[in-house]
């Protein structure tokens, strides 16, 4: 791949139904209702494209390096538990693959426990190998962010220096406290440095296009423009 391409990206999400609806809404994670769901588990479960999804991830990485958006190159890549643990691994593995420095000792493979050990230091509590250098945190969906807190929280415990946090889709909400995901991370400091959160790809653009290929009723629709009122980040127009 030779550079992350935005609407690229986009189509992969509709083509392998990764966003879709529901005729009558359901209870997310984060306790909220909604009629539409991002589900990345058909991805991470096939081989060929959780490899192509790993691809997308670098690519996205080295352009916000070539921009300047991240000061420096990580070493590490790190998956919230469980729903992020094979999209960082594989990426991991590839990403040190391409490194220059490549060699026996260079690179890690970190994971996480999806709970926690009772007992232990911070490495050996959540961590089944524990991430070294500048990491990267890796989650599939945002939605409150709350799962992506903790690992960070978990990694800054560990005295692990955190990069960036990136999610593959963005529902685009507000948290209960006001706040967007990106800026309850920006407030997570790092070496005394706003922590940033980028995302690879956004509600307010998956949506539309979305409808426009799954045509969901009107029902659903003006739905989906009442949870953005209440709790996007930005209203939505569907109808």
């Amino acid at each position: 791949m030779s550079g992350f391409d935005q609407q690229e990206f986009n189509e992969f999400i509709l083509d392998h139904k990764v966003l879709g609806f529901f005729e009558k809404p359901i209870t997310l994670k984060s306790g909220r209702q909604s009629c539409w769901y991002v589900n990345w588990r058909n991805v991470s479960e096939d081989a060929y494209s959780l490899d192509r999804l790993t691809d997308f991830v670098i690519a996205f990485t080295r352009r916000l390096l070539t921009r300047g958006e991240l000061s420096q190159e990580p070493l590490c890549f790190y998956g919230v538990p469980e729903g992020a643990s094979k999209l960082a691994i594989v990426t991991q593995f590839k990403w040190a693959r391409q490194s220059a420095v490549y060699a026996p000792g260079s690179h890690p493979v970190p994971m996480g426990r999806g709970h926690p050990k009772e007992h232990g230091v911070p490495k050996d509590r959540y961590f089944v190998g524990v991430p070294r250098g500048l990491t990267i945190v890796l989650e599939d969906v945002t939605t409150t962010g709350g799962s992506l807190l903790m690992s960070i929280d978990a990694l800054r415990d560990a005295q692990v220096p955190v990069l960036a946090a990136f999610g593959l889709t963005n529902r685009m909400e507000r948290r209960d406290d006001g706040k967007s995901v990106a800026e309850a991370i920006q407030a997570r400091e790092s070496d005394g440095a706003a922590l940033n959160y980028f995302h690879l790809s956004s509600a307010l653009e998956l949506l539309p296009q979305a409808v426009k290929r799954l045509n969901p009723s009107r029902e659903i629709r003006q739905a989906i423009e009442e949870e953005f009122k209440n709790y996007g980040v930005e209203p939505l127009t569907l109808l």
